[in-house]
């Protein structure tokens, strides 16, 4: 359309006069003691809120000093690890994960059965609402399409600004139960419009767990073995909650903060977690293995990887960004425990997918890939791979579309942003207004 052409011509004429005015240099942060991004040179984060539902554990004391540690992430005063443990061969941790997140107890087999019921009964859309809505502007953009879908949820619900504490319980639960069908629904709209791909929608079955119904919903034929179905469920138990400090749920709570209505904090939210920066970042990792699959020959020659990887940190190779993505947290430093626990699981599908020669070469970039970077950066801690690192593995090994990875992130942590906005409202009450200090200078 020639006006968007004219006004990104003026855009583009402006843009260096935002620069200008708009750049805050190092030194002012410096000298006035204020972090950018609310994270110090280590990577802790300033202090902003209390929370009870989950802790994420990167350093310990030791005689006073503070020690990098392996990293520990607990849901609910339970270790992530023992909850994993505790699952068992034939059990689904989606569901019973979720309803410790937002009630802050382990439920017994009753209460399970009930919130599984409960769960089902949710997974179900407003009439036509498919049709109407989802498949009316299909897009690449999935996170955008759900985002879209999630506000016009509200259009639908008669008491979607009612913010007392039972009805915005009642909107997370429908929202948690729905999400899988956004965002499956999303993609076929997608393939079947702009990919020129077959359309076909699967409704929800209320006897299967979450992750069951994401790979059923998801596939022509419906079909899906126990070992992927298991695996996809380890991955969202670990991606449903990270702490209060990550950006979309920190979004969750400002905008919950305010008073907003739970669609409005759940879209917000979702708006967060689309940014490469933070929910797309296994996308890159996929990318990058992809690139050395392509430039290194042998996947067990260790020398010839440490010298692509070398040349990738030196900005030489791949996006020339000089990083290696997947390695590294902004909290974690001696290792992330969602990447330790999920690796097992990892190797276990590599194996059924025949996919050993991939296996292999992940092992060695999560070896090799720390030493190098020690070498060529000054690091403050640690460097280990990331849980990032091998989710678009999984996804890929799953026969799931890229388009999906940041989605099915979504998929997992709606389960927290939820139990933060209860808590915000129940424990907080007050709305959420940090300081700027204005470093403007005064003109004639």
């Amino acid at each position: 359309m020639k006006y968007e052409e004219n006004i990104l011509r003026y855009a583009q004429q402006q843009q260096d006069i935002c620069r200008k005015n708009d750049t805050i240099s190092d030194t002012l942060f410096e000298e006035y003691g204020v972090n950018r991004g609310l994270r110090d040179k280590s990577g802790k984060g300033v202090l902003t809120g209390l929370t009870n539902i989950s802790k994420i554990i990167s350093f310990k004391k030791e005689n006073g000093e503070q020690v990098p540690c392996d990293g520990e992430l607990w849901y609910r005063g339970y270790n992530i690890e023992n909850l994993v443990r505790d699952l068992g061969k034939d059990k689904f941790g989606f569901e019973s994960t979720a309803y410790l997140l937002l009630f802050g107890e382990k439920p017994d087999e009753q209460q399970l059965q009930e919130f599984g019921k409960v769960l089902a009964e949710g997974r179900n859309l407003p009439t036509n609402f498919t049709r109407d809505v989802i498949m009316k502007a299909p897009t690449k953009d999935i996170m955008n399409s759900m985002t879209r879908s999630i506000l016009t949820l509200a259009s639908y619900d008669d008491d979607a600004t009612n913010t007392e504490l039972s009805n915005s319980l009642r909107q997370c639960i429908q929202l948690i139960s729905i999400f899988p069908m956004l965002a499956v629904y999303g993609y076929h709209a997608y393939n079947h419009y702009e990919n020129n791909d077959s359309m076909y929608i699967h409704r929800p079955d209320p006897k299967l767990s979450a992750a069951e119904n994401l790979l059923m919903m998801l596939r022509p034929g419906k079909e899906y073995t126990e070992i992927e179905a298991h695996v996809l469920d380890i991955a969202l138990m670990l991606h449903m909650e990270h702490g209060g400090g990550n950006n979309s749920t920190f979004t969750t709570r400002v905008v919950t903060s305010s008073g907003s209505d739970t669609y409005s904090a759940i879209a917000a939210a979702m708006s967060s977690l689309k940014g490469p920066k933070h929910g797309g970042a296994n996308i890159k990792v996929m990318e990058m293995m992809e690139d050395i699959r392509t430039n290194v020959r042998d996947f067990r020659d260790k020398d010839e990887i440490e010298a692509y990887l070398t040349k990738m940190l030196a900005g030489e190779v791949f996006d020339r960004k000089g990083l290696i993505y997947g390695m590294g947290h902004a909290v974690y430093s001696l290792s992330d425990p969602r990447e330790r626990i999920f690796k097992k699981f990892v190797e276990m599908l590599a194996t059924d997918k025949h996919r050993d020669a991939d296996m292999a070469l992940y092992n060695n970039i999560e070896e090799i890939a720390p030493k190098v970077i020690a070498k060529k950066r000054k690091i403050f801690k640690g460097v280990s791979p990331n849980v990032d690192f091998y989710s678009g593995f999984v996804y890929q090994m799953l026969g799931i579309p890229v388009e999906l990875y940041t989605p099915i992130f979504a998929v997992a942590r709606i389960v927290g942003w939820s139990a933060h906005r209860i808590e915000e409202q129940i424990g907080m009450n007050k709305i959420i207004r940090p300081a700027y200090l204005s470093v403007m200078k005064e003109k004639e």
